[in-house]
């Protein structure tokens, strides 16, 4: 029979409600995504993208406490004290239905803060997020490592999960996820799928993957690729023969190589270069903006560079200030830039033109695209 403290059995069989669910429960009735609590300031809701404050009065040091502390099992409490943050998972019932929510309580001024994401209680598919196509491609892999990359809110965890889903739907295999906290939570199709967090169903993230590798697992995520260790132990579980899904936060596909090497000291680069280039399959790097069609909120503009021998020798040689060149290049293998995506977006009418020109990484690029005009790639190899 499986251990369970009284902290992690409070949470599961909570009935009573705390202070702060009501906030749980606006932040859903008006469709936000977001909730942030700060001293000084009433709450505030992120909805399709902009903050909007909620019709009542600040918040003061004495009300934040009362409201966000009762949240906090004994882990986490000692967590947030020792490092003045604390992350975690949160479940509210709304109108009969669970919602669940990835909270991170802070400290910023001396002063106690909350950011809550609300979590989607149903895995949206490809074409409900509005996906490229190619994307299924990337879930067809059995070995090796697929990384998310883009900032926090970009929505990462949420692609990753329909990528997951999308397994689950198509193939008899087993998935594990290791999460700290959970955020989706699987119903089994055709997969077996078992999801632990970190904290209570595993002490930590070292300890999980040492467990993994004698659980059997076809797929696993493993989250934020946030540290050496964390890509060590991904990159070895992709070498032997596992398929794992993993986020990173960078701005761009190609700038994803830089920001894995900044983890490591300069005397690991060529080892680690290599590591990449024979085991990574894809690195997709997206950002949500805001869309024009009714009934949409927000949409990605997304970015996929896939591992072939073209992008393997550019790492190889050190040469990543070529790989955008290289996934122009490769447009028919299924790669695109974010100009292409952009071009897309505008020409479906998801999201209007001002927004693809805020947010073009090359404005000129774009204006051409959009005119039907393909620029000629200078030789990169």
């Amino acid at each position: 029979m499986a251990v369970v403290d009284a902290d992690a059995e409070r949470f599961l069989q909570k009935k009573v409600d705390l202070e702060i669910d009501k906030m749980f429960r606006a932040l859903v009735k008006l469709k936000g995504s977001d909730l942030h609590l700060k001293v000084g300031r009433p709450p505030i809701v992120r909805v399709n993208g902009d903050l909007r404050p909620l019709t009542r009065g600040p918040i003061d040091d004495e009300e934040m406490v009362r409201i966000c502390f009762p949240m906090l099992s004994e882990r986490n409490r000692k967590i947030f004290n020792e490092t003045g943050g604390a992350d975690f998972a949160y479940q509210v019932e709304v109108d009969g239905e669970n919602w669940r929510f990835r909270v991170n309580l802070l400290t910023q001024l001396g002063h106690v803060g909350m950011v809550a994401r609300r979590v989607n209680r149903n895995i949206p598919n490809f074409e409900g997020l509005h996906l490229p196509p190619g994307m299924v491609e990337l879930c067809k892999y059995h070995q090796g490592m697929v990384l998310l990359a883009g900032v926090t809110g970009s929505g990462k965890s949420t692609t990753i999960a329909s990528m997951l889903n999308w397994v689950n739907a198509n193939y008899r295999k087993h998935i594990l996820t290791l999460e700290d906290p959970i955020e989706f939570v699987f119903t089994e199709d055709k997969c077996l799928i078992n999801q632990r967090e970190i904290g209570m169903d595993v002490v930590d993230f070292q300890i999980g993957m040492k467990h993994a590798v004698r659980e059997d697992p076809d797929i696993m995520l493993v989250g934020e690729m946030r540290d050496e260790e964390t890509f060590m132990t991904a990159i070895h579980a992709a070498e032997t023969g596992h398929l794992v899904f993993g986020t990173i936060h960078a701005s761009s596909a190609p700038s994803t190589i830089g920001r894995i090497l900044d983890l490591f000291p300069q005397s690991m680069h060529a080892s680690l270069r290599s590591a990449i280039a024979m085991n990574m399959k894809a690195i997709v790097a997206q950002k949500l903006l805001p869309s024009i069609k009714e009934g949409v909120g927000r949409v990605p503009t997304v970015e996929i560079m896939t591992f072939n021998s073209i992008v393997r020798k550019l790492i190889l040689e050190e040469k990543d200030e070529k790989l955008a060149d290289a996934i122009r290049m490769c447009e028919k293998e299924g790669m695109q830039d974010f100009t292409m995506s952009l071009k897309h977006l505008v020409d479906t009418d998801l999201i209007d033109r001002a927004t693809a020109f805020e947010v073009a990484p090359n404005v000129d690029a774009l204006k051409m695209a959009l005119k039907g005009i393909n620029v000629a790639q200078p030789g990169i190899l």
